[in-house]
């Protein structure tokens, strides 16, 4: 059944929502290519992820829903009508995300994922190789999850009050927590962005507003997707101080910028080994604000994973940032004091 694409429309669209599409799209076979091109820019605009899976339909995740790409162009809701993802599709995939090069980016295969120019990340799934009981690489890749970046200036504003210690100007040690697709690394980056570069607080609660000078901040960017390095330089804005240490392991990274950069924050996404823990303590007890995302949705959640349960039962965190989709992606359904357990905002909020 084909839908009707002005009802998915969001009316305006930005340029940078259609270049940002645009470049991923130069990474897929000009078939897809070409059949992408036909979709009307409203459904451009709220496109999360292109899925790509051998034999099936292609399917295009957005803010409302899953839909398919039709073979004649345009989209639908029929699996029938859709155009099929071919091996041959799969192989120029692939020689296309790594330039010709499959040697270039073993190291990505190897740990799932491929990240391209602009912050998009890729998700591979194919056969696993093996060399003394752990994943070498892959081959016969069969599935591809696209994922859209998309930088969002301004995403932090409502939640940068709640993080700095008043008197001192401080920044608190902060945990964003997040399900998936719900707009965590997103505001990562903009509070990084507002953090390296100065903000100001309004005024509000009687108080007369407040400008906070920039800090020195250091981002662990493991997977490439909080500053989205091309080449060593940031294609995404993460402010004037910040120093960004690239496709590093977190726990490594973390001790690595504290010798080395001496930063006033560090900054790093989705905590979950044992050495990531004890990285955060040692920070915190180097004097560094700690600014972080996990996977999750209740402090509960949470507690039954031993690396963040220890974090939080040694009250790391000052503030705990809880997202969700209340409003839509990028929702904040609270912030709570890590140390009290009080509620500071009571969301939702966007």
């Amino acid at each position: 059944m084909a839908v009707s694409e002005a009802s998915l429309s969001t009316g305006s669209i930005s340029t940078g929502s259609t270049g940002q599409v645009a470049t991923v799209t130069m990474l897929v076979p000009q078939r897809i290519r070409d059949l992408l091109a036909s979709i009307e820019p409203g459904v451009v605009a709220s496109l999360e992820e292109i899925r790509l899976r051998l034999g099936r339909p292609v399917m295009l995740v957005t803010s409302r829903g899953d839909l398919y790409l039709a073979r004649n162009g345009g989209i639908t809701m029929d699996p029938g009508e859709a155009y099929l993802f071919t091996r041959d599709d799969a192989h120029k995939t692939l020689q296309l995300m790594c330039s010709g090069s499959v040697y270039a980016v073993e190291e990505e295969l190897r740990n799932g994922y491929i990240t391209l120019r602009g912050g998009h990340r890729v998700g591979i799934a194919g056969r696993a190789v093996l060399e003394g009981g752990h994943i070498k690489t892959q081959r016969d890749i069969a599935g591809f999850c696209i994922r859209i970046s998309r930088q969002v200036i301004g995403a932090a504003d409502k939640v940068m009050p709640y993080c700095i210690q008043p008197g001192t100007g401080r920044f608190l040690h902060t945990l964003i927590i997040s399900p998936p697709r719900c707009g965590k690394t997103t505001l990562l980056r903009d509070m990084i962005r507002q953090l390296s570069n100065g903000f100001r607080i309004p005024p509000g609660g009687g108080g007369p507003g407040l400008n906070i000078r920039g800090f020195k901040v250091a981002v662990v960017d493991e997977r490439s997707e909080i500053a989205a390095c091309y080449q060593g330089e940031p294609q995404n804005d993460v402010g004037v101080r910040t120093d960004v240490l690239d496709s590093c392991p977190k726990a490594e990274g973390i001790m690595m910028l504290i010798r080395a950069m001496s930063p006033d924050v560090i900054a790093t996404d989705e905590l979950g080994r044992a050495e990531d823990a004890e990285s955060v303590e040692e920070a915190i007890n180097a004097g560094v604000s700690v600014l972080a995302t996990a996977h999750g949705s209740s402090l509960d959640e949470l507690a039954r994973r031993p690396t963040l349960n220890r974090l939080l039962s040694w009250k790391a965190f000052e503030r705990l940032i809880f997202l969700g989709q209340t409003l839509g992606p990028g929702t904040v359904e609270k912030i709570v004091d890590g140390i009290s357990g009080a509620v500071v905002l009571n969301g939702p909020v966007r």
